[in-house]
C-alpha cells in the first residue's frame, strides 16, 4: 500500500443481517490520480460508496483521510471532511427546478454560516467563480430542466467541487452520455487531477478506463480480487479479476442450431456504435456477454420492441420484424424476461397464477372473462417444472424468496409457446441451485424456438449456452461456440481490445 495515499481504506466490512457484502476491503487513493473501481453487479461497489459517502456506517475496518480518522455518520459530515460523491443518477446531484447559479451555490445557501436573506447578485457572483474554476461555460440563469444530460452532469460535478474536496467519487458518470459528451467530462477530470484531487472512478466502460485510469482495483464478492498499477495497465487482467473464471467452457451438451429463426443485419444501437449482424437458430441458446453498460439491455429492449434501433433490419421466420411496441412483439411470439423483476417483472400484490397469466389474459379468456381454471392449470405446470418452492399457485409473490420469484418470472414466459425468448440477466440475485434449475429448464424446453440470454457473468454463459456472443461499446465484437473456447481471446474482447482494433482499421 502506497505511503502517498491521501485516503486509506483498510479492512472495511459490512453485512446486512447474516449476509456479508464487504469482506475486508483495502484501497489507497492518491492525490492527483484516478483509481478506477470495477465490479460486477452485487460485488459491493454501491455499499462501499455509501460507506465512503456517510450513508452507511461500516461494521469494521479503518478509514484515514489526510492523516486523520474518517468516520462520517451522515453525508454532510463526509462532505465537510473532504469526501464528495457524484452519484450515478444525475438528478441526485442537481435540483431540476432551480437555475445553474443557484445549484452551484446551493450547499452554501443551506450550509453552516448561510445568510438569512437571499441575495441573487451574490449568488450569481459566487456561482460565476465556481464555474470559472471548473471551466464550466453555461448560462448561469438557465434552468437545469432545460440542460442536456451532459451539462447537468457538469453542474453536479462543479457543485461537488465547490466544496474543494480532497477526494471526489464519480459513480458511473458517463452511463447516460454520448462519446462527445464523455470527452468533455474527461477534460474536467484532467483538470481536477491537475489540482491534486484524488478521484475514485466507478465504471465498466473500457473506453473510460483506458482514457482515465492511473490504477485499477477489481472487486468481486465483497473482496478485492485484483490491483493493477504501472504505466502499462493490464486491462484484460482487471476484467478477469472482476468476473472470475470458475467454470470451464464447454460444460453443456451442445445443440446444433436448426434453421435461422431470427436475423439482424446492420443493426446500430447508438449513433456512435458500429453496425453488427447475427443469427439465432431454432433450438439453440445464445448468450450475449460483456461488461455492464456495453449495450446488452439496449439490445434486449430493441429485440422486444421497447426501443427502435438507429439503423438496420431484423427478420423473424423470414419476415421483416419491426415491432412498434412490446405488445406487437408478444403477438409475434417474442417474449422478454426483464432484468429487474421488482420494477419490470412481478406484481407483488398478485399471487403466482395471476403473475404468470398476466401477459396472456386475452388468450385465456372467453367473452372478456378470464378462465381461472386455465390460469391455475398453467401456473401449476410451471411450479412443478421449475421446482418453485411454495404452498400452491395462490401464494402471493411477496411471500416467495428471490430465487422462487425469478422462477415464476421465467415460468410466465415459458407458459406459452414463443419463437424468440429473451432473458436479461435472468440469474441476477438468485442462488446457485435456482440458477441451475432455471438453466436446466431453458435447455430442456429450447426446441421450437430460439433463446438469447444477456449475461455479465462468464460462468453463467458457460453453464447454459450453445454459443456466446461478446458485446463491447454497443456492438458485437466476438462469437464463440461453447466448446474449446479461447478464453484469453474472449476476455480480450470483453475488455474492448478487439473493439479498439476494429475502430482503428
Amino acid at each position: 500500500m502506497s505511503e502517498q495515499a491521501v485516503f486509506r481504506i483498510e479492512g472495511v466490512r459490512k453485512s446486512f443481517g447474516p449476509v456479508p457484502v464487504l469482506r475486508g476491503v483495502d484501497i489507497d487513493l492518491k492525490a492527483g490520480a484516478v483509481t478506477v473501481l470495477m465490479g460486477a453487479n452485487g460485488a459491493g461497489k454501491s455499499t462501499l460508496v455509501r460507506i465512503l459517502s456517510g450513508v452507511y456506517t461500516r461494521d469494521a475496518g479503518t478509514m484515514v483521510l489526510a492523516g486523520s480518522a474518517f468516520q462520517p455518520v451522515t453525508p454532510a459530515e463526509a462532505i465537510r471532511a473532504g469526501v464528495v460523491t457524484v452519484h450515478q443518477n444525475i438528478n441526485d446531484g442537481v435540483v431540476a427546478d432551480l437555475n445553474v447559479a443557484t445549484n452551484l451555490t446551493l450547499d452554501r445557501l443551506n450550509g453552516r454560516g448561510a445568510r438569512f436573506f437571499f441575495n441573487p447578485r451574490r449568488v450569481r457572483r459566487e456561482a460565476a467563480a465556481v464555474a470559472s474554476r471548473m471551466g464550466l461555460q453555461l448560462d448561469l440563469s438557465a434552468n437545469i430542466n432545460d440542460l442536456t444530460l451532459a451539462d447537468r452532469q457538469m453542474v453536479a460535478i462543479a457543485r461537488a467541487m465547490a466544496h474543494e474536496p480532497k477526494v471526489l467519487i464519480l459513480d458511473e458518470p458517463t452511463s447516460s452520455l454520448s462519446s462527445a459528451e464523455a470527452d468533455r467530462l474527461f477534460e474536467l477530470v484532467d483538470r481536477l487531477k491537475a489540482r491534486g484531487v484524488a478521484i475514485l472512478y466507478i465504471s465498466h466502460r473500457m473506453s473510460d478506463i483506458r482514457r482515465l485510469a492511473d490504477s485499477i482495483v477489481a472487486l468481486r464478492d465483497g473482496r478485492i480480487s485484483g490491483r493493477f498499477e504501472g504505466p502499462e495497465l493490464d486491462y484484460e487482467g482487471a476484467v478477469n479479476a472482476m468476473l472470475g473464471r470458475t467454470v470451464s467452457a464447454g460444460a453443456v451438451a451442445l445443440v446444433d442450431a436448426g434453421r435461422p429463426v431470427f436475423k439482424a443485419r446492420g443493426l446500430k444501437l447508438t449513433a456512435q456504435s458500429l453496425p453488427f449482424d447475427f443469427d439465432l437458430g431454432d433450438g439453440e441458446i445464445v448468450a450475449v456477454t460483456g461488461l455492464v453498460g456495453v449495450g446488452k439491455t439496449a439490445l434486449a429492449e430493441t429485440l422486444f420492441g421497447a426501443r427502435a434501433p438507429i439503423a438496420g433490419e431484423m427478420t423473424l421466420d423470414g419476415t421483416r420484424f419491426a415491432p412498434r411496441n412490446t405488445g406487437q412483439a408478444i403477438d409475434h411470439g417474442v417474449f422478454l424476461v426483464a432484468k429487474d423483476r421488482a420494477i419490470s417483472g412481478i406484481v407483488p400484490d398478485f399471487n403466482i397464477y395471476e403473475n404468470i397469466s398476466l401477459p396472456f389474459l386475452r388468450r385465456l379468456s372467453r367473452f372478456g372473462i378470464a378462465s381461472r381454471r386455465a390460469e391455475k392449470g398453467k401456473a401449476r405446470q410451471q411450479i412443478a417444472s421449475l421446482g418453485v418452492v411454495c404452498r400452491g399457485e395462490r401464494d402471493e409473490m411477496q411471500t416467495l424468496s428471490g430465487g422462487n420469484q425469478q422462477k415464476v418470472m421465467v415460468g410466465r414466459w415459458l407458459s406459452e409457446p414463443s419463437r424468440l425468448l429473451i432473458l436479461d440477466e435472468p440469474f441476477q440475485g438468485v442462488d446457485i441451485a435456482a440458477r441451475r434449475d432455471i438453466g436446466a429448464k431453458l435447455r430442456a424446453s429450447a426446441a421450437g424456438r430460439t433463446t438469447i440470454l444477456f449475461l455479465t457473468e462468464l460462468d453463467e454463459a458457460f453453464e447454459v449456452a450453445d454459443r456466446i456472443l461478446v458485446m463491447s461499446e454497443h456492438t458485437i465484437v466476438g462469437e464463440h461456440r461453447n466448446a474449446d473456447i479461447d478464453v484469453d481471446r474472449l476476455l480480450s474482447e470483453i475488455a474492448g481490445q478487439i473493439h479498439q482494433q476494429v475502430h482503428a482499421s
